[in-house]
């Protein structure tokens, strides 16, 4: 499986963007998707993931309200609109892909067995 990410940019604060990754290899429709970011001298943390089924989303509690986690099944493609934009969603973004994850484990990094490159998001105030 092999995951592409773009749309990464300079914004400023309160501005958006919106995140693809292509995701080829496999039948995309049989995968759990998500993303990651990943800031300088900072973990890695879980940002949004949808269901293979597109049936079920889930969201870090700081992006709530604010990013919206999508696929398109005809394209291979996951997205993540990401508006209101502030200086701490400045990082790497990463596109993850599984076939099988239970729910608790579809927030957890180490449970994904595709990443792709990271596309980087600027946020300036």
């Amino acid at each position: 499986v092999q995951l592409q990410a773009s749309g990464g940019g300079l914004v400023q604060a309160g501005g958006s963007l919106r995140l693809s990754c292509v995701v080829s290899g496999r039948t995309f429709r049989d995968y759990n998707v998500g993303w990651f970011r990943q800031a300088p001298g900072k973990e890695r943390e879980f940002v949004a993931a949808i269901r293979r089924s597109g049936g079920a989303t889930f969201y870090a509690d700081s992006v709530k309200g604010r990013f919206t986690i999508s696929r398109d099944n005809a394209k291979n493609t996951v997205y993540l609109q990401m508006n209101s934009l502030k200086p701490e969603d400045t990082a790497a973004y990463y596109c993850v892909a599984d076939r099988s994850l239970i729910t608790s484990s579809m927030t957890n990094g180490d449970a994904y067995d595709y990443w792709g490159q990271g596309t980087q998001v600027t946020v300036s105030s």
